[in-house]
């Protein structure tokens, strides 16, 4: 897998990483903050246990494995979220893409803090839904090949949620 600014990181497919326990809490976990709650938040808030999201983090922070997560395009913006696990700077990096998954650019990162650009409620459920393409094949034209990636509309939706920085959240989100 080659992504354009991480060549020297190991990175590998991540997606098989959306079903396993832990995942979900350790990815969300970061929104949740402590502010100005009295409680810690905590994992089983997204149906994990404290060990299942432990697990996970080892293999989610690995420096010798940074999971990628590509969400594909159709005919508009695609994203890749990618765990950047290097030793002693940890932190994950939200790229969009074109429509062809090419031209990535990073435009938000949590390290300890959020930092970047982030998206609108609209961009970020246009992006969730894909856009993806759904022509039909033809007796002329072959069915294209799926894209890699994320195909579950919520998972992406989900994936993406810490780019959400839109104060004007319509009634219906």
């Amino acid at each position: 897998m080659l992504i354009e600014g991480y060549d020297d990181g190991p990175l590998t497919a991540g997606e098989p990483l959306l079903d396993r326990p832990g995942f979900w809490s350790n990815h969300l976990l970061v929104l949740c903050g402590y502010g100005d709650r009295a409680e810690r938040p905590d994992p089983e808030w997204f149906g994990d246990d404290g060990a299942d999201a432990d697990a996970l983090s080892e293999v989610l922070f690995d420096p010798g494995h940074w999971p990628v997560f590509r969400v594909p395009a159709g005919t508009g913006p695609g994203a890749v979220v990618v765990y950047r696990n290097l030793a002693g700077d940890y932190g994950t990096d939200y790229l969009l893409t074109g429509p062809d998954g090419s031209g990535t650019r990073r435009i938000a990162r949590w390290d300890a803090d959020f930092t970047g650009a982030g998206l609108t409620w609209r961009e970020l459920t246009g992006i969730a839904d894909g856009h993806l393409s759904t022509t039909e094949p033809t007796e002329e034209a072959e069915s294209p090949e799926p894209a890699e990636g994320v195909r579950d509309t919520a998972s992406r939706l989900l994936l993406l949620l810490p780019l959400l920085t839109d104060p004007d959240i319509p009634e219906e989100a």
